[in-house]
Formats: C-alpha cells, sequence, structure tokens
C-alpha cells in the first residue's frame, strides 16, 4: 500500500459489472498497491445486488456493499423486489441502500415508477436503520421533494457521483447529506459546475469515489489497460479535488475517510 497518503475508501465502484469478469482480482489488487485500501461495491438492480453482497461476503473488511433499484430499473421494484432489498439490507456487509432516486436524462423507465421505488427504498432505509446511496440527474426539485419527506426519519446519506453547482449542493448539505465527488472534477469540459462547488464543500461532508467503471478521469496522464476505470485512480481524484479546496491532500483524504467510515459505520 501506497504510504504516501493515508488509506482512502471508494465509496462507489461497480465491481460487479462484467468489464472486471476477467480480471477482478487483479483490479483490487491495483486499488490496494494505490491505497485504495477499502472499496464499497455498488448494487444497483435486481440482480446485482445479491452480487455486490456475494462479492462483499467473499473479500471481508476490504469490500462492503449497497443494495438498491437505480432509477434506470426502477419497473423491477415490486413487493417481490422490497422483500429481497429488505433481506439483502439485514446484512451487515450492506452497509446502505442504494443506488436509488431519480434520473429524468434518459427516462429508462417511467417517471412515475421511478417515484415509486425512490420512495420505497428509503422506507427501506429508514426501516434497516441504514444511510442511502442517492442517484439524482436532470430531476433535482423531485428529488428533494420526494427525499424531504422521508429525510428526518433517515440516518443520513451521501449524494452519490455529485455533478451539480454550489447551488445544488448546498440544498443537499442543509438535507444533511454527504457528497461524493468522482472523476467527473477532472474533466474541464463538462465540470465546470462541480470544480465551482468543490471550494466550498465542507471537509466533513466529502466522500470519494471512482463510479468504476464509469467515469475515467478525463485528464489521466496514463490511461488503464482495458481504458476503463478503476478504484486504483481514485487517488487522482484527491488531488483534483484537494487542489480545487486549497487543502494538503493529506489532511483531505484523512477527512474522507473519516466521514466513510462514520457515515457507512465501517470498522477503522
Amino acid at each position: 500500500m501506497s504510504t504516501e497518503i493515508p488509506e482512502l475508501i471508494d465509496i462507489g465502484a461497480n465491481l460487479t459489472h462484467d468489464s472486471f469478469d476477467r480480471d477482478r482480482d487483479a483490479v483490487m489488487e491495483r486499488a490496494q498497491v494505490a491505497g485504495v485500501g477499502r472499496m464499497i461495491v455498488t448494487g444497483a438492480s435486481r440482480d446485482g445486488s445479491p452480487k455486490a453482497l456475494s462479492l462483499a461476503q467473499a473479500h471481508p473488511n476490504v469490500l462492503y456493499a449497497t443494495a438498491g433499484i437505480h432509477p434506470h430499473h426502477a419497473t423491477e421494484y415490486d413487493d417481490e423486489c422490497d422483500a429481497l432489498l429488505r433481506n439483502l439490507a439485514s446484512h451487515a456487509e450492506v452497509v446502505a441502500v442504494g443506488e436509488c432516486g431519480l434520473d429524468y436524462f434518459r427516462n429508462f423507465s417511467p417517471v412515475d415508477a421511478q417515484r415509486t421505488a425512490f420512495a420505497g427504498q428509503l422506507s427501506i432505509a429508514v426501516d434497516q436503520k441504514k444511510p442511502v446511496f442517492l442517484h439524482q440527474r436532470d430531476a433535482h426539485d423531485d428529488f428533494v421533494a420526494i427525499l424531504g419527506e422521508q429525510i428526518v426519519d433517515l440516518v443520513g446519506g451521501v449524494a452519490h457521483c455529485f455533478t451539480g453547482g454550489p447551488k445544488e449542493m448546498n440544498e443537499y448539505l442543509a438535507m444533511g447529506l454527504h457528497i461524493g465527488i468522482t472523476g467527473w472534477v477532472c474533466d474541464e469540459r463538462r465540470g465546470h459546475d462541480l470544480r465551482d462547488a468543490v471550494p466550498q464543500l465542507p471537509l466533513e461532508r466529502l466522500l470519494l469515489e471512482t463510479d468504476a467503471p464509469y467515469l475515467m478521469p478525463r485528464d489521466l496522464p496514463e490511461k488503464l489497460p482495458a481504458r476503463r476505470n478503476e478504484p486504483c485512480v481514485l487517488p487522482h481524484v484527491l488531488q483534483a479535488v484537494a487542489r480545487l479546496m486549497g487543502r494538503d491532500p493529506d489532511e483531505v483524504a484523512s477527512a474522507a475517510r473519516r466521514n466513510t467510515e462514520r457515515l457507512f459505520k465501517l470498522g477503522a
């Protein structure tokens, strides 16, 4: 493990993605060498969430999991799926409910189905006393309205893969959410709003993630062999965040790790 910075925790890695099937162990090893000692595997579908739990159970104290239905898969959410998610969320390795939320960018699922699945998963998080792993794209107002109905009963949550600007960020902060920052912050073309927001982000609400295999940082000096994002890239995201915050990377890394351990109740 790298001694240059404190241990990093990737709060959002889609390690069940089929692009990792051939070299998942090598991906995890590269993460460890880079200083990314622990990772939370995102569960985002009826099939994917059980796989995330199984992967976490196979790698105790290194991998953890979330269990949820991404808005793209909202039509999967029914009574049987609700029962499945409740069962998954009861496991210690599942540290959050989600990925859940709203995505009106492409509307792969009907809006009404998205809203129903989102509200249902918030209820699961309340009942299981676990934080929520949240997704929002082009649906801010509805997202805030639905979340606001249950926010006082939730034990916390993270705006995963946040790409908005200061106004959206401050609304989420006012609701008590943490903010997950990915390699989007490294994109000089599309990341302007996020780059404006990060300097205003309180250090105690920062979480770091790659969203691997997605969101490869645009300014990464050397592309990975498979041309896919990996958790080992997280130190590069850290450096970008630290520059924007005007803080030492060690300070930012330590804060992000403490925040992650506290929100998801991970052992230090």
